[in-house]
């Protein structure tokens, strides 16, 4: 019983982070993969299970343990300018990351007949509401509840296309350059910077010790297992679907192409899904980027809503305007990698330090494993990227 309440204590930040994981770009990175490759990539979101947990294992374990967030971490270990270094260009792709969130949440809207004017803006109110002068434990409840609502409605799109019939390909390996451009995309969608950041800084924040690295552990693997399984979920419910029907820019389209596959209610559930996926993965990538560069600049993780409001409002914008959604989600995947280099690394070395860790330090067994996983995830978009070009 006192574990089960201890769980229930610490049961936040590694969960949040997985459904965050999970955004607007992700959802659109799977159901891409569905309408192009069926279930042939199901294996693959299944392995991803494994180094998003490592990596994100890690994350909290830093947190627990040392009670400071990543980018603080990096300042005071390193230097100021190595910590901008690592937070800077993840905040600058997380302004296109939030672009894509409430572009995301228009689509949602929409589906239901409500245009972006109104929704995004509003969604845009409801959310400052939320995070602005809030404790994180308070801003995290809300986002718990969302998330269950987020997770039925995926699995009840996937089973919508299931009760039709679904050939399932255990195995498939293409070297076409769509192909690893697809791999590479959902490499992406697994790993993103401002995850890192946002664990460490939230297992901190909720003042979450070492004596509770089992409860984070257990939730990370946790959380792990449910976000690829709901990625599963949105590529089993565009099966079928054709690539020309998973029109972002046209809702409507995009509704008649679902129904034609899942039926009616199909389309109304994809817009909860995108909707929810959107609206988590904009909170929690605001305070994960935010934290990481005021605690770089050594502000103090309170003044995290100016820097929000800085990169937000243009991209709030942007939101507003017709763009190329897809070619823009599936791009800033593969740049998420090249932007999850730095941190990563620095992260790989902090857990490594005797020092700050003490018994909590990666064993050799714990680092082979990491910067095998680590290699793989940069060595996956590096690949991608010559076939880009």
């Amino acid at each position: 019983m006192n574990k089960f309440k201890t769980l229930l204590k610490t049961w936040g930040p590694a969960w949040l982070v997985m459904i965050a994981d999970v955004d607007a770009a992700s959802t659109i990175t799977a159901a891409e993969s569905g309408a192009r490759y069926g279930t042939k990539l199901i294996w693959f979101l299944l392995l991803l299970t494994i180094p998003l947990y490592v990596i994100q294992e890690v994350a909290g374990r830093v947190g627990a343990v040392t009670c400071k967030g990543l980018g603080e971490l990096i300042k005071e270990n390193y230097s100021r300018r190595t910590a901008l270094f690592a937070a800077v260009p993840m905040a600058l792709v997380d302004i296109i990351s939030y672009m894509i969130e409430y572009t995301g949440i228009a689509i949602g809207f929409e589906i239901f007949g409500v245009p972006p004017y109104i929704s995004v803006p509003l969604i845009f109110i409801i959310h400052l509401i939320l995070v602005y002068k809030k404790q994180y434990a308070q801003a995290e409840r809300p986002l718990l509840v969302i998330s269950i609502f987020f997770a039925i409605a995926w699995i009840a799109a996937a089973f919508l296309t299931m009760r039709r019939g679904i050939e399932f390909t255990p195995f498939y390996f293409s070297n076409s350059s769509d192909f690893i451009f697809l791999l590479a995309a959902n490499v992406g969608a697994v790993i993103m910077p401002f995850m890192l950041f946002y664990q460490a800084s939230a297992t901190a924040e909720k003042c979450i010790t070492s004596k509770s690295l089992w409860a984070v552990r257990l939730e990370t693997g946790i959380g792990a297992i449910v976000s690829e399984l709901i990625m599963v979920a949105i590529m089993l419910a565009t099966v079928g679907v054709s690539s020309g029907s998973l029109d972002f820019a046209d809702p409507k389209i995009l509704a008649q192409g679902l129904s034609s596959v899942s039926g009616s209610f199909a389309p109304y559930l994809f817009g909860i899904g995108l909707i929810a996926a959107s609206f988590i993965a904009l909170i929690v990538i605001s305070m994960g980027s935010s934290w990481g560069v005021v605690e770089a600049l050594g502000w103090g993780r309170k003044n995290w809503f100016k820097v929000y409001l800085v990169e937000s409002i243009p991209a709030l914008v942007v939101a507003l305007l017709p763009i190329n959604l897809v070619s823009l989600a599936l791009n800033l995947m593969v740049l998420q990698i090249l932007v999850l280099i730095g941190p990563a690394v620095i992260l790989g070395l902090i857990a490594s330090n005797k020092k700050l860790m003490g018994d909590n330090v990666s064993g050799t067994f714990n680092k082979i494993v990491y910067w095998t996983f680590l290699a793989l995830i940069v060595g996956t978009g590096i690949v991608s990227l010559v076939y880009m070009i």
